[in-house]
């Protein structure tokens, strides 16, 4: 009887220790990013309505010290091969998913639950670092395809800044119905590959190049990733990294979270945390993959019936 005693006694003493490790995880994993926002920010000085999140790359000129001249920035196309330098924090990613309430407001919901039809869902990321955005998708583990950057939206731009949040769907868009994804009635699973680097992707179009791409070549967009690069995202998704646990679910989208999305605020300490949060496990990594798989009776996100995918901005995928 002992024997038993003392076995449950330390099954649950090896239960506990699970838990805390997991929550130190957590609260590491939390730490890392939150710690890099900026304690405080004005951000009185950047509420002008007419205010848009420039998403191109910067343009960066360099000096020739012999002339005192600006010569043509680096191509930014090209991926660096320079390691990141010692003391640089892990690639990180914040995503907030909202699901639309019935009083139309934007309300926190978990990942992982299922979907139905008529659902209405909008994503919110947020960088720890400047960084080039990409978004994929699969449905039903079948082929990929490009959501963002996306020809339509930010001039095919894919730049984001550290710290201040992107939304897709846009809640600008004109129309209610135009600024969320919505499930159907097909079950279905959509797999999201949500990829944060330093460096521009070689050989994805972005802006100007996506854009004349889209325009001149019917039937290649959305733009689908070649196959040695898609196994690269892959092999990316399955590197180890951290995640932290989802949490908030149920509060309602803060209004400072609302206005660094629509006008490129950058958030701070004070603001509201993303309700998960993924690290690279090493600083040494120069590419985040972070992976969502949305579990509904639908087998695409789409727009409503009487919406056309060519419609809505960020192109549904397509059965």
């Amino acid at each position: 009887m002992r024997v038993k005693v003392f076995f449950l006694g330390a099954l649950l003493a090896c239960a506990s220790l699970g838990a805390l490790q997991t929550m130190a995880q957590d609260e590491d994993v939390r730490g890392a990013f939150l710690t890099s926002r900026p304690k405080t920010s004005d951000k009185s000085k950047t509420t002008n309505a007419s205010a848009k999140p420039n998403r191109r790359r910067p343009k960066t000129a360099v000096v020739n010290p012999s002339t005192k001249g600006s010569l043509p920035a680096a191509d930014p196309k090209a991926n660096s091969t320079t390691p990141p330098k010692p003391g640089t924090p892990r690639i990180g990613l914040g995503l907030t998913l909202f699901m639309r309430d019935s009083n139309g407001l934007s309300v926190r919901v978990d990942p992982t639950r299922e979907f139905r039809k008529g659902d209405h869902v909008r994503f919110l990321l947020e960088t720890n670092a400047d960084g080039y955005l990409y978004v994929f998708n699969t449905t039903n583990s079948g082929a990929p395809m490009m959501l963002y950057p996306d020809p339509e939206l930010d001039e095919g731009g894919n730049y984001l800044q550290s710290h201040v949040p992107f939304e897709t769907p846009s809640s600008l868009a004109t129309e209610e119905r135009l600024r969320w994804f919505t499930f159907d009635a097909v079950s279905g699973i959509e797999k999201l590959y949500f990829v944060f680097t330093r460096e521009p992707l070689a050989g994805v179009p972005t802006e100007d190049d996506l854009i004349t791409l889209c325009r001149t070549k019917s039937g290649v967009c959305p733009w689908a990733p070649e196959a040695e690069l898609w196994a690269k995202i892959q092999k990316g998704a399955i590197a180890s990294s951290q995640a932290g646990k989802v949490t908030g679910v149920g509060k309602a989208q803060t209004e400072p979270e609302r206005l660094a999305a629509t006008r490129g605020i950058g958030l701070n300490r004070d603001d509201a945390e993303p309700s998960l949060i993924m690290l690279t496990a090493s600083s040494s990594e120069d590419m985040l993959v972070a992976t969502l798989e949305l579990v509904h009776k639908s087998a695409s996100l789409m727009v409503e019936d009487e919406v056309s995918a060519d419609d809505l901005k960020i192109e549904a995928p397509r059965k």
